[in-house]
């Protein structure tokens, strides 16, 4: 006799390929990470921390949230601190979903929505992302009913990197007053596309971001979400009062002092080694999504052969299939020497 939700036995968990990334070893483009450690300035006071002999205590989270607002132009009661943008993406299902609601799901998109959706038993409705047409807005706007409880919106998506525009999200959420429209910006730092300034006229919406991929800090945990004062309030109920831990909130406030080092990354990433790596696709008519992105997702001949080749050569990817079962490699794009030497191995691999 099961003592769980009966549905969940029948769940796969959620099992990223983590096993044998090593650093030393290998230059990691699978999982979108940046792809440069964080400053002796985040190190040092982490370590700092961890010297004071305060790891017994509790966490205190001091001015984190006023700062983070400032930093993204909210008021602080309209945002709450994560552990991870996936905290707050799974307190969202937790909180507005209940089995048989209805989730609508574009695809393919980031796997967590799908695996909170199955957790509370929700059912999921995936209109489809093509790469001519991008975001499935008509399909999105078809299929909301009075059922439907959260509309998860990546912008940019991931594995694809398409966006969508801020009019066509908010005509999701006047055409979906009834629910939660989850706008997941955690590639804003790249793409600078934001629907932040809605959140006032635009009750219904989330918007979660993390420290995971721009700042360079995925091990510590740190995300966040924002919403209108009313909506964070009720999350915080469910949130518990230190699930986010101490060092992740010491290394964000490190980081958030010198937003320049970021700056400069992504400026590398974007204004160098995107166009210069999406010049090579071309040059090479290798097809590729657009994407808004520190990524790319694009499809060769054999992307088989041509992963364990990127694989030899101690470069990570990581393979990715479309909606047809076609698979692609989802590229991570880093620093303009990294690229070089991902285009070098790419360039001798298509030449045999």
């Amino acid at each position: 006799m099961s003592v769980l939700k009966s549905h969940l036995y029948a769940m796969s968990a959620y099992t990223p390929p983590l096993e044998g990334r090593d650093p030393q070893q290998y230059l990691l483009l699978d999982f979108n990470e940046r792809t440069l450690p964080v400053s002796e300035n985040v190190q040092r006071a982490l370590i700092e921390y961890i010297s004071s002999g305060r790891m017994q205590m509790y966490p205190a989270y001091g001015d984190i949230v006023p700062r983070l607002a400032e930093y993204v132009g909210v008021e602080p009661s309209h945002l709450m601190i994560t552990n991870g943008s996936d905290q707050g993406i799974e307190l969202l299902f937790r909180a507005t979903c209940s089995a048989g609601d209805e989730v609508i799901i574009p695809v393919p998109s980031f796997a967590m929505y799908h695996q909170c959706a199955k957790v509370e038993n929700a059912k999921i409705i995936e209109p489809q992302y093509t790469r001519e047409t991008g975001f499935p807005v008509e399909g999105v706007l078809s299929v909301i009913s009075d059922r439907t409880k959260i509309i998860c919106i990546a912008n940019p998506n991931n594995p694809s990197g398409v966006a969508i525009s801020r009019e066509n999200i908010l005509r999701i959420a006047e055409a979906a007053k009834h629910a939660a429209v989850l706008v997941d910006e955690c590639y804003f730092e790249y793409s600078q596309e934001t629907v932040v300034d809605c959140l006032v006229s635009h009750p219904n919406l989330f918007i979660t971001r993390t420290f995971s991929k721009t700042w360079g800090m995925p091990s510590l945990r740190f995300g966040y979400l924002m919403a209108s004062e009313a909506n964070i309030q009720a999350l915080l109920t469910v949130r518990g009062p230190y699930d986010v831990n101490q060092l992740a909130v010491v290394a964000a406030g490190a980081a958030l002092s010198e937003p320049e080092v970021t700056e400069r990354y992504v400026t590398e990433v974007m204004r160098e080694s995107k166009p210069m790596f999406e010049a090579f696709l071309d040059a090479q008519a290798i097809s590729y999504w657009p994407s808004h992105a520190n990524f790319v997702w694009l499809f060769p001949q054999a992307p088989e052969r041509v992963e364990q080749a990127l694989v030899a050569a101690g470069i990570l990817v990581r393979p990715k299939a479309d909606f047809e079962g076609r698979m692609g490699l989802r590229v991570t794009l880093g620093t303009r020497e990294q690229t070089e030497r991902l285009i070098s191995v790419l360039q001798g691999v298509l030449a045999e």
